[in-house]
């Protein structure tokens, strides 16, 4: 199985170098023209542009002025501009912990500094905004629920620090869940709806744009795939997006309410990590925490308890109960599968709730 990996970009090194020329004959040559050899041009012809090629100088064009290049102490990343008054969407693993940090244009300038508006941690997404809005360009951005597998999309954004930079592929598929490992630099988010795409994606592309060829924000790239079998090393051709429609509406709350006030996303009202047996292998969830009054607490989980299932669907990991999880409405009931502190298994109707807002 492939893992995730969060697309930030902590430092990179870069070596150029060209061939040595070809070597030079000792024995020069002459050519010797006959009469009847056209004479060549002193320029070849330009070949006209493709069309697909013109639709991707324009998309550039368009879109690459609203795509930021974002600087902290620890890292960088990318953004895209959302509004005129300078507010900026990026993920919540390009900000950390940070609260201030400078931002850069893809086409260059000075840096301006910008601070944290809201970080929204558990759909990997945050709001920044800089003081100085002046001459930042707002994206457009499209509905990502009318986006088809196949359509060909470009990465924009601003890997291993290379400032500006586009790659090319396709909607590889649609309405994927995946989750992000957690650690100090990655909130360990589980994205319902992912965008998949074979554009690549790298450190230093998260919380940049996928556009389509209309010039049109469809997805926000966030994680490439990684291949344990290459020993943690990246998947070519397989990058996750989070959708544009869950990015636009995450930052709409952000901005007007000052935080997430409807994630749309189910909870059981606890908090967890993984547990395994004997052999090193996960078997569940262990209840560090239950939240008063939340629907674990009703259905009467306590701390202590293992979680291994949720409708019949095993859930080894917290990953894998948090991916369940956004497959879920809030007030729907669920059958949670628990071992008890005393070794019983007992299934217990949960109401779930709302994943609240940070």
């Amino acid at each position: 199985m492939k893992g995730i990996v969060a697309a930030l970009a902590v430092a990179a090194a870069l070596a150029s170098g060209c061939g040595p020329p070809p070597p030079a004959s000792s024995t020069p040559t002459a050519a010797t023209p006959t009469p009847s050899a056209p004479a060549s041009p002193t320029a070849s012809a330009v070949a006209p542009l493709h069309p697909i090629e013109t639709a991707y100088e324009k998309v550039i064009a368009d879109v690459l002025p609203s795509i930021v290049q974002i600087t902290t102490k620890v890292g960088l990343g990318s953004g895209i501009v959302y509004d005129s008054a300078g507010h900026i969407i990026t993920n919540a693993h390009v900000v950390g912990q940070g609260t201030e940090m400078n931002v850069t244009t893809a086409t260059g300038g000075t840096a301006r500094p910008a601070k944290l508006v809201k970080a929204f941690s558990a759909g990997d997404l945050a709001v920044i905004k800089v003081d100085n809005a002046n001459g930042l360009r707002p994206a457009r951005f499209g509905d990502s629920s009318k986006l088809r597998v196949g359509q060909i999309v470009l990465a924009m954004g601003n890997p291993l620090g290379l400032s500006g930079s586009v790659t090319n592929g396709i909607v590889s598929a649609l309405g994927r869940t995946v989750s992000e490992p957690q650690n100090p630099g990655s909130p360990g988010a589980t994205i319902a709806g992912a965008i998949q795409t074979s554009a690549a994606i790298n450190p230093g592309n998260s919380g940049g744009a996928l556009v389509d060829l209309s010039g049109q924000v469809i997805g926000i790239p966030t994680l490439a795939a990684i291949n344990p079998d290459l020993g943690g090393g990246a998947a070519p051709g397989i990058g996750f997006a989070i959708p544009s429609n869950t990015a636009t509406d995450i930052a709409r709350q952000i901005i007007t309410y000052g935080k997430v006030t409807n994630s749309h996303r189910a909870a059981l009202g606890i908090r967890g990590s993984t547990i395994v047996d004997i052999d090193g292998q996960p078997i569940g969830v262990s209840v560090a925490r239950v939240e008063p009054g939340g629907g674990a607490d009703k259905a009467g989980i306590r701390v202590g308890d293992v979680i291994v299932s949720i409708n019949g669907k095993q859930t080894p990991t917290m990953a894998a109960l948090s991916e369940t999880l956004t497959t879920l409405k809030p007030g729907t009931k669920a059958q949670v599968g628990v071992i008890r502190t005393d070794g019983t298994r007992q299934t217990l109707t949960v109401t779930l709730s709302q994943l609240p807002g940070e």
